[in-house]
C-alpha cells in the first residue's frame, strides 16, 4: 500500500498530491523533491507509480518480488538501490532481514519496503529536523535510509557479540561444554551470522561507489556529488560492521572447534574409565573361572584355607589396580 507521499522543499515538508504527476511538478517548480513510500505494494498499486515516474520494468519486477541481494543498478531515468535491514529478536536470539528498495530519479525518490522491520518514519522525521540535508535533493532520502539501516547493523552486531560471549561461557564452563544442545546452539548462531553477512557484505560495493571510493566507475546519475561525504561516512560504518561480523564468524568457528575438542576429550575420559573398570572386573572373573572348572586334580583344591586365600588375593589385586588407575587419572 502507499504509506506516504511528501514534498520536500526549502527545508519544509508538505503533503503531496495523490496525483503523482502534480506532486512531482510541484516539487520541481520549487527546487525540491517528492518522496513516495510504499509497503509491500500490489502490482496494481505499483503500476501507477512506475508509469508516472518512468521506472524500468526490470527494477519494478525486482521491487515487487523482493528477495534481492543488496545492489545498485543504473537505468536511463532512475537509479535502483536494494538494502536489507536486519532485525534482532531478543526472545529467540535470531536475526531476520527485510528489504528496502529505493528508486532515485530527477527530483523524486520512491521507497518500497518488504517485511515488518526498519520502518521509515524515523527517517522522514530526520529529514524534517535537518533541513540542510534536504539541499542534497532526493539523494538525501537514499543517504538517510542507508545511514539508518547501517547504524542498526552496528546495534545488531553488538547484540550478537553479547550472545557469543554467553555461548563461550557455556562452552568453557566445567560440566557444561559437553551438553548435547551446545553444538546445535553453536550451529544456530553461525546461521544467524550467515544471515547477517548476506545483508552487510554485498552492500559494500554499492556504498563504495556512492561514496566515490570504489574502483574507477562512472559517477552515479541522480546522486548529488556533494552527498559523497555523507556516503563515505555510511561506508566507514559498514566497514566496521563487516569487520565485526568477520570477527564473530571466526570466533564462533573457534568456539565450535573448542566444543568438539572438549567432547573428544570427554569421550576419551569416559573410555578410559570404562576400560579401567573392565580391567578390574576381569581379574576376579578370571580367577573365579579357573576355580570354577570341574577338574578333580587342581592345586590347593582340598586345602582348608584355599577359599579365603583366593578371596583375599582377588581383593588385593583389585586394590592394586584401583590405586594404579587412580594415580594415572583413569578413575
Amino acid at each position: 500500500m502507499i504509506v506516504d507521499c511528501g514534498v520536500y522543499r526549502e527545508g519544509h515538508r508538505s503533503e503531496g498530491s495523490r496525483d503523482f504527476s502534480d506532486a512531482l511538478e510541484q516539487a520541481r517548480s520549487a527546487g525540491g523533491f517528492v518522496w513516495i513510500g510504499l509497503h509491500e505494494p500490489t502490482a496494481e498499486e505499483f503500476d501507477l507509480v512506475a508509469r508516472e515516474f518512468g521506472l524500468h520494468p526490470l527494477a519494478v519486477e525486482d521491487a515487487l518480488k523482493a528477495h534481492q541481494r543488496p545492489k545498485l543498478e543504473v537505468y536511463d531515468d532512475s537509479v535502483f538501490v536494494v538494502l536489507k535491514p536486519v532485525v534482532y529478536e531478543p526472545d529467540s536470539d535470531t536475526v531476520s532481514s527485510g528489504e528496502i528498495m529505493i528508486f532515485l530519479g530527477d527530483s523524486f525518490a520512491v521507497s518500497v519496503r518488504h517485511g515488518q522491520g526498519a520502518p521509515l518514519e524515523a527517517v522522514r522525521e530526520r529529514l524534517e529536523r535537518e533541513p540542510e540535508l534536504q539541499r542534497e535533493g532526493a539523494t538525501a532520502v537514499l543517504y538517510a535510509v542507508a545511514d539508518a539501516v547501517v547504524d542498526h547493523y552496528l546495534e545488531v552486531a553488538t547484540e550478537l557479540q553479547t550472545d557469543l560471549e554467553e555461548l563461550e561461557t557455556e562452552v568453557f564452563t566445567p560440566d557444561a561444554g559437553g551438553s548435547r544442545h551446545t553444538a546445535s546452539r553453536i550451529y544456530g548462531f553461525k546461521r544467524q551470522i550467515l544471515e547477517f553477512r548476506r545483508a552487510t557484505v554485498p552492500l559494500t560495493a554499492p556504498m563504495a561507489r556512492l561514496a566515490g571510493t570504489g574502483a574507477p566507475a562512472p559517477r552515479v546519475p541522480f546522486v548529488e556529488e556533494g552527498a559523497q561525504p555523507y556516503f563515505r561516512d555510511v561506508h566507514d560504518h559498514l566497514t566496521r560492521v563487516n569487520e565485526s561480523v568477520e570477527g564473530l564468524d571466526r570466533l564462533v568457528s573457534d568456539v565450535l572447534s573448542a566444543h568438539l575438542a572438549q567432547v573428544g576429550v570427554q569421550q576419551n575420559d569416559d573410555m578410559r574409565k570404562i576400560s579401567a573398570w573392565a580391567a578390574m572386573a576381569v581379574v576376579p572373573t578370571m580367577i573365579a573361572g579357573i576355580y570354577g572348572m570341574n577338574f578333580e586334580h587342581m592345586p590347593e583344591l582340598h586345602w582348608t584355607w584355599s577359599y579365603p586365600v583366593v578371596i583375599a588375593l582377588m581383593a588385593a589385586l583389585e586394590v592394586v589396580l584401583f590405586r594404579t588407575f587412580k594415580r594415572r587419572g583413569w578413575l
